[in-house]
Order: C-alpha cells, then structure tokens, then sequence
C-alpha cells in the first residue's frame, strides 16, 4: 500500500469554554485536518491543533509544509515503511505537530488495510483511558464547581489545575480550594506552563505541600537550566517536562540532564512512532509517563486513546482526554462518551476517526 498524496483541510470550531492558561488562550480550534490518501483508496485521518504560543505552528504552516514538502517527498512510500517516512520528514526542522499528524494518519490507513484496531497494533495492553480534566484560570470556587460537575456527570476523579499566575497566591489558593473541596482521594497536578521562575516555583512548592498535589508540569523555562535543575532535584513531587521536551532528543536530554523525572507524551506533536520510542526510553530509565493533551478535539482525543491505551506504562495514570466537551462542536460521525472517568478503544480497524462531512464542509477554513 502506497501513499498517493497527502491532504491538509484547515477548519475552525468555536470553543463554548474558552481555555486561558498562562502562556496564552484557546477560543476557537483552528486546526487542521490531515488525511493520507493510498492506491488501494484507503484513507488514513488526523488532526494536527496548531500551538504558535508555544510551538511556532500556525494553520496556515501547517497546510504549508504538509501541501508543500511532505506530500510530494512521501508520495510513492510503502505505507509500512514508517521508519524511512520518519527520516524524510526529519529532515525539515521543528514542525512537529504536521508530522505527527502524518504519523497517524498512516497508522490509520494500516489499522484499515490489516482490518485491526491500532492500539492492537501497538500493544494492546487494554482497552479503555482514566481522563483527566484540565482546568483553566478562573477563580477558586468556580474552578470547584467545575471539577464537582465534572466528577458528578462523567466520574472523572483527576483533574490538572493550569497554574502560572502573578501573585502566585491565586495558584496557592486555587489548589487548597479544590484539594478541601474534592477530598483526599481526588488526584489533582498543576501544571504552570513555564508561567513562574524556578524561585517561585519553589515558593509554590512549600506553600501547597500539605496538599497531595501529584506532579507539577513545565514550572519554569526549561532554558532557566541551573534553576530548573534545582527543582528538579529538592522538590517532593516530580518535575515533568512537557513543552520542553516535544520530541525524542529533547526528552533524552530533560531527563538526562537532569530537567525533569517525569514526561508528558502527546501523540498530537509525535504520533505514534515517535511516542514509542520515547516510552521506551521513559520505561528503560525508570521514568513515568502521562497522556498530555494539546487541547485536542475529538479526532485528536481519540488518537490519545489509542495509543495511551496500547502500553502499560502510558495507561498507568489518567490522560488529559476530555477537553472537547469545552468546545462548540466537533467532526466526528460518532462522538466520544466519557462513562465512569474512562472512554474506551474503539473495537475498529484503524484508529477510529471517521468524520462527519458535513460537519467538515460546515467548518472548512475558507
């Protein structure tokens, strides 16, 4: 099964709950919609959600290097040969949601072809994902009556309390809420997203320490080396890397240097050949994982699953799966349920994204 060409549909879907958070702001998703197209007129889907805050990808480069570079250079590529379509596209620095995407997509088109679910493909070590539920800048007692709904409706029990703010007594604050609020059994992380110094991360460490707080994500600029190396090495939860560590390479060097000793994995920026390889270097190196969310839609959620679902090591904690509830809308001809804080594989071949097209002509970028 060769590729043919490779499409990339820019579209656009209003948020009902905008997302704030402290290095920007999600109110539409602007992404885009990647499709593999083979001779045996297979088609592989997913989604690419641009971050240009964080990552420096738009739409609009998206389209660009998928259009553009990717699909003439993999045109004529065994569907198989991933590892060769990982050289070619590393050959172009940086756009690293684009290649995930194309990632996917092919292990969709292979899912589809073998007639097997991919996460079967990968591992198939179960058959379900514990969400997590992320929660945005808000103040305290609104950020509670969120995470109640949320337990209450779809039996999420752990949630990521975004952090980053100034005075950081409004992150201090808003995790002795919810911890009080929630009960001891709730799991609940905090994730600044490089908002803080390594001093203030340091403050916010001590301040929260009698409240149970699982990790803390991404507390400073990773390239604050010494300070971060600091925390990393007095702070009595974990460290994970997640920003600063969007690939093989830099995830070896954060957790080697010693920047980090836990990694966020989003399939979003590695697809699933990436991902693997660097859950085997986690695992190898006695590290701990979780499933990051790149405020994905469902397309991209389900993608999530199927992976994070294929490995022990990716489905020991929950992951950040249920972000699209926060949206106005979304693609799929058959949308996610979250039942008792889980959503499970989908028992099909593939991965699991067929879309609605009429929703996708709907929402096309024009």
């Amino acid at each position: 099964m060769n590729i043919t060409r490779i499409e990339a549909i820019p579209y656009s879907i209003p948020y009902v709950h905008p997302l704030h958070f402290a290095s920007g702001s999600v109110t539409e998703a602007d992404h885009v919609l990647v499709r593999v197209h083979t001779d045996e007129g297979i088609v592989g889907t997913a989604d690419t959600p641009p971050r240009p805050y964080t990552y420096g990808e738009t739409q609009k480069s998206i389209v660009a290097v998928i259009e553009d570079i990717f699909s003439p250079q993999l045109s004529g590529l065994d569907a198989f040969a991933r590892e060769r379509m990982q050289t070619v596209m590393d050959r172009t620095f940086h756009n690293q949601t684009a290649k995930g995407a194309v990632d996917i997509a092919v292990w969709d088109a292979i899912g589809q072809l073998l007639g097997q679910p991919v996460s079967t493909l990968l591992g198939g070590y179960t058959d379900h994902m514990s969400v997590s539920h992320m929660l945005g800048f808000k103040p305290a007692e609104q950020l509670l009556e969120i995470a109640l709904e949320f337990r209450e409706t779809y039996g999420i029990t752990t949630f990521k309390l975004k952090t980053g703010r100034h005075p950081v007594s409004l992150d201090v604050e808003a995790a002795r809420v919810l911890r009080e609020g929630l009960g001891p059994e709730v799991r609940i992380y905090m994730d600044a997203n490089r908002g803080w110094s390594a001093n203030e991360a340091s403050e916010v460490l001590r301040l929260t320490a009698d409240l149970g707080m699982e990790f803390l994500e991404e507390p400073d600029d990773a390239r604050e080396v010494m300070g971060r190396r600091r925390l990393v090495s007095t702070s009595p939860i974990p460290i994970a890397a997640d920003e600063s560590a969007p690939n093989l390479g830099t995830a070896a060097k954060e957790l080697l240097s010693g920047g980090a000793n836990l990694l966020a994995i989003k399939t979003a920026r590695s697809g699933f050949t990436e991902a693997t390889k660097i859950v085997g270097l986690a695992e190898g190196l006695g590290v701990d994982v979780y499933v990051g969310n790149q405020i994905d839609t469902q397309v991209g959620t389900i993608a999530s699953v199927t992976f994070g679902a294929a490995f022990s090591h990716t489905s020991k904690r929950a992951g950040e799966l249920s972000n699209f509830l926060d949206m106005a809308d979304d693609l799929l001809a058959e949308p996610l349920r979250i039942v008792d804080g889980k959503i499970h594989v989908r028992d099909v071949p593939g991965v699991g994204t067929v879309i609605d097209e009429d929703k996708l002509a709907y929402y096309r970028a024009r």
